[in-house]
């Protein structure tokens, strides 16, 4: 009978062991990846992925955390507290020209536009020469009011450019009539629409695209395959957008991306694609390097073919 007992315990911890092991051995094979973000447009498909379990179903667990400025997200990044982020070209060229050992993965949709204040009477973008363009130096929001005014012939020194860091900064002075016009992505520009400013321009009618995913390339080396699943999921939530309506996503645009509830109600989604790498012979990208070139801000052995990898969106 004393047989009979040591050899039953025996087995149960056996059986407890192996049922143990296995528990973490399925927590285990679950790769995570953070993302770092700010309330925009550009990381929608994957806030839809996250509301719809798609990260479960694609067999990773993605945790998107939410900043409030860019520097506060970059310095997530560098320091490792994220594994990659959404975020403009011109801030991925400088954070590598920095000696940041990171790539641009895929590009993102959600357009900048160019917005002139409601009292100022400007219709479009000709009509600039000689206006007061918030901007701020050397970043995205700078580039996209450069391109667009060269679109319309212009150039940096037709405007008089006003220096103001902060988005809600300038959305408020926007508003308030202290300034022409400024560049701004969403929610702001919508909000701005929705009070009597005028949309001139969205860089996507230019064909610019000036936003990305990125990750450092520790991640890349350590994560690839779990990065890729999540880019999967992320073509699920693209799906999701192009077959549902504005509607069915209203809560994310409120509670996530930061817009009110009327203007959420009338937002007119991108046409979002499946997950694109970033080519090094993209016309955009191309004009960031030569834009952030000419300022002295690359040196010259900087190369495009460095910033990127387009590999994990396949």
């Amino acid at each position: 009978m004393r047989y009979i007992i040591t050899f039953t315990v025996l087995s149960a911890i056996i059986l407890l062991s192996a049922c143990s092991s296995n528990k973490k051995q399925e927590n285990k094979e679950i790769p995570t990846i953070t993302i770092g973000v700010m309330p925009s447009m550009d990381y929608l498909p994957l806030a839809v992925a996250q509301r719809e379990g798609y990260f479960e179903k694609q067999g990773v667990k993605v945790t998107i955390e939410k900043f409030l400025s860019a520097n506060q997200r970059d310095i997530a990044f560098q320091s490792g507290s994220v594994d990659g982020g959404v975020t403009d070209y011109t801030s991925a060229a400088l954070l590598k020209a920095g000696g940041f050992d990171m790539k641009l993965t895929s590009k993102c949709q959600a357009p900048f536009y160019i917005v002139a204040s409601a009292q100022s009477g400007i219709t479009n973008l000709s009509e600039l020469k000689g206006k007061k363009v918030a901007v701020s130096q050397n970043t995205v929001i700078d580039f996209c009011v450069d391109m667009a005014l060269a679109s319309a012939e212009l150039t940096p020194s037709d405007v008089e450019k006003i220096e103001i860091n902060k988005i809600p900064e300038r959305f408020e002075m926007l508003r308030n009539n202290k300034i022409d016009a400024t560049g701004l992505p969403n929610p702001f520009a919508l909000i701005a629409a929705s009070e009597g400013c005028k949309l001139l321009v969205s860089m996507d009618s230019l064909k610019y695209t000036v936003t990305g995913i990125v990750f450092s390339q520790s991640v890349i080396e350590t994560k690839s395959d779990a990065i890729k699943k999540m880019y999967a999921a992320y073509n699920d939530g693209v799906a999701y957008l192009n077959s549902h309506t504005v509607a069915d996503i209203k809560d994310i645009l409120v509670k996530d991306l930061k817009f009110p509830e009327p203007v959420a109600e009338k937002v007119t989604l991108p046409k979002y694609s499946n997950a694109q790498p970033v080519l090094a012979n993209d016309n955009d990208i191309q004009a960031v390097i030569t834009w952030l070139s000419g300022k002295k801000l690359l040196n010259d052995s900087f190369k495009v073919e460095d910033l990127i990898n387009d590999q994990l969106t396949q």
